[in-house]
Parts: C-alpha cells; structure tokens; sequence
C-alpha cells in the first residue's frame, strides 16, 4: 500500500484531470478526485470529499490538494466531520505540480510526512529550475518555454528537445543537459577541469549519453526521481537534484545529451548505478 491522494478542486473536470496526470507518473497510487458540487456545477461538496478521504484511505494515511480557498474551508470541514484523523493531512501545495510530486512520493513508498512536504516544496523546486534557466526552461516535450508545468502536461506528446541551444542562454550557446554534453556542475565526459560543482571526494560519478527518442521526459524523470527518492542519497543530474522530478524535466535533456551524475551517502553506488541502468536500456523505450 501506499499513501492515497485526494484532490479537491471547484470543477469535476479539473479534479479529474490532475488525477488523470498525476497518475501517469505514479500508477500505483490510489488518487481519488473530489471536484464539483452533488449536482455537477462548480464548487465543491461536503460529501464528495468525505467519500474520497474514505476511499484514498488504505492504511497509509491520505494527502489532500485543493485548488482555492473556499475548497479549502471544504476540507478542513470534511477532517472535523471525521474528528481529525492523524492519517489525513492538508498540504499547502499548488494543485497539479504538488500532485504530480506527492504521488512521485507516494509511488516510491514514501511515508505520510514525505508526501506533503513532496507536494509543498514543488513550487519552490519549480522557481528555482526556471530562475536557473532565464524563467523559460524547455519543457521535455517540444522544447516550449513554460517550464517543469509544461513538461508534465505535455507527457507522451511531442519530441523532446534534443540538442542546439540551451535553455536561458543569452547568445544561443549550449546550456544545462545540451546535446553535446555541456553540462553545470559536473566533470565533463572528457575529464576536462571540473566547473564550480565539481564532485566531492569519495563521491560516485558517472556521464551517461541519452539514447531514447525523448531524452529525459516525463515519465522517465518521475521513475528516476520516485526510485532515488527512496534512497539515502544526495544526488544530482547535471547539477539538478535528482530526486526532484521537476528540476530532471527542466534540464531539457533530449537524446544524445550526456548526463554527469554525481552521489553521496550510503546509496550513493546504488543509486547511480540505478540511473546507468535505465539509461542505458533507454528508460524502456526503445
């Protein structure tokens, strides 16, 4: 089992969406949409939630999402309805990336406490990849500015960006994640002079060459990020945090992009043997 999602938004539609994307990246979590009101107009409902939080209840305890405030005011109702259970915790998250970054958690067996803070500190893992990139990252799919949100909701759709310009740079030179293996932060495949980032001592390295079509994607991001995030380990991808499935899409990295990974801690060795391993077999698509 593992720790259920609620979302509660004014619109059924929303609601279901965000379940919708979330569970792309975590399938076997159980997320339980609780939008619209009894009658199927905007708002939200008392009993709808109630009946989620009964229904994303497996034992693990239940994170809930809202999208305003009022929805909101609605859950913290449905908790005092139930008497406050310790198992069902409100998380002061943006809707679609804390959802996208809880469920990520909760896949990798994270638990109750790891989730929300998961789903609470997306935003701010999200600023500081666009801020990182001149606040337009290419998303993973198609190279559009708009960032890690892009990326996620343009999953299994277009192209990843592969090569030619990085993203945020001034004069069109390569940036972070580059097809011809730029990276920030880490020791180039070559063995040239390590940049401000260099590897500690006694850290485990690896460059890695992307070989699926979409490079680093959705999907493989959230598999990466849901499976480091169990380990004990510090962990970066071209200088991004690799257990922060946001930060991995905003890196833009396509096929053919070479990937400096860099570990401590006890899982170090396991962990970036756990990333050579699924790069290497292309993520499962080739």
């Amino acid at each position: 089992m593992s720790v259920g999602l609620v979302i509660v938004s004014h619109s059924s539609q929303l609601a279901a969406g965000v379940v919708e994307l979330a569970a792309q990246m975590a399938r076997d979590v159980v997320l339980v949409p609780a939008g619209g009101t009894d009658d199927g107009g905007i708002g939200t409902s008392l009993d709808k939630v109630m009946s989620a939080l009964g229904e994303a209840d497996g034992g693990d305890g239940v994170v809930v999402l809202t999208d305003l405030g009022s929805a909101v005011m609605t859950a913290e109702s449905a908790l005092e309805f139930m008497g406050n259970p310790g198992n069902v915790v409100l998380a002061d998250a943006p809707l679609v990336e804390g959802a996208v970054a809880a469920a990520v958690a909760a896949q990798s067996g994270g638990a109750l406490a790891v989730v929300r803070k998961a789903a609470e500190t997306a935003l701010n893992l999200h600023g500081a990849a666009a801020g990182a990139t001149g606040g337009a990252a290419a998303s993973m799919e198609g190279g559009e500015p708009g960032g890690a949100v892009a990326g996620v909701a343009a999953a299994g759709g277009r192209e990843a960006m592969g090569g030619g310009p990085g993203p945020g740079t001034a004069d069109g030179g390569p940036g972070p994640g580059t097809a011809d293996g730029g990276a920030v932060g880490a020791r180039s495949a070559a063995g040239s002079a390590p940049g401000p980032g260099a590897a500690p001592d006694g850290a485990v390295t690896a460059v890695l060459t992307l070989i699926n079509p979409l490079g680093l994607h959705a999907r493989p991001a959230a598999a990466l990020a849901g499976a480091l995030g169990a380990m004990d380990v510090d962990i970066a991808i071209n200088g991004a945090d690799a257990q922060s499935v946001f930060l991995l899409m905003a890196l833009g990295a396509g096929k053919g992009t070479k990937l400096n990974v860099t570990a401590t801690g006890p899982d170090a060795q396991h962990a970036v043997d756990l990333v050579r391993s699924e790069v290497e077999n292309g993520f499962g698509e080739l």
